[in-house]
């Protein structure tokens, strides 16, 4: 399913596959040889998203940009099932294991590995050829790679990185936070209201 979303329609290659119950949404850009997996989601809040040559994206993966935080995946990358990418720069040939998340910011180099459920966290920065093992977190640049037991380094770190405010621009410390932060997100979203089926 291909939706116009703040008046942008995707743009897909014509070798490029897209199952029927995927949906692609807004400023997406498909590059040749891509093959998008039932159920993927790849949206366009705001922001650009492009892949690039030969990207897979299996079944219940979630692309999604940001105003912010536009999204770009090189050539040859395979992101795995029930992925998740938020606003982040993937470079060419890197593989991200099922359950994976990448957040907002995070920029990861050309022939990185990241393994079954782990997490390259809100603008960490993971250079060429690096590996994040079944689990773990790689948090801040310089990128520290932490198993998921040393929460208390990976909260230090992460808690430097601000993520309400980069995200939403609110401070961690408001005293209803979620109020704020829910209200300000539902508003984003309601801007799917007007959107369009484009195919």
């Amino acid at each position: 399913m291909r939706f116009e979303h703040l008046g942008a329609q995707p743009r897909i290659h014509p070798d490029a596959v897209v199952a029927p119950t995927a949906v692609v949404s807004g400023d997406v850009v498909i590059g040749p040889g891509c093959q998008i997996l039932h159920g993927a989601v790849i949206t366009s809040e705001g922001g650009a998203i492009t892949l690039g040559g030969n990207v897979i994206v299996m079944e219940n993966a979630l692309i999604r940009a940001t105003a912010v935080n536009p999204v770009h995946i090189g050539d040859h990358v395979l992101v795995g099932p029930m992925a998740s990418i938020s606003g982040a720069t993937i470079a060419d040939e890197v593989f991200l294991a099922t359950g994976t998340r990448v957040f907002n910011g995070a920029r990861i180099g050309e022939r990185c590995e990241v393994r079954i459920n782990a997490v390259v966290h809100l603008r960490t920065v993971l250079p060429a050829d690096s590996v994040v093992p079944i689990g773990w977190v790689a948090v801040g640049d310089p990128v520290q790679i932490l198993p998921p037991d040393r929460h208390d380094e990976i909260w230090a770190a992460q808690r430097e990185l601000d993520f309400p405010g980069y995200v939403f621009g609110l401070d961690r410390d408001t005293p209803d936070l979620m109020v704020q932060l829910t209200e300000r997100y539902g508003t984003s979203l309601a801007r799917h209201a007007e959107d369009r089926r484009a195919d």
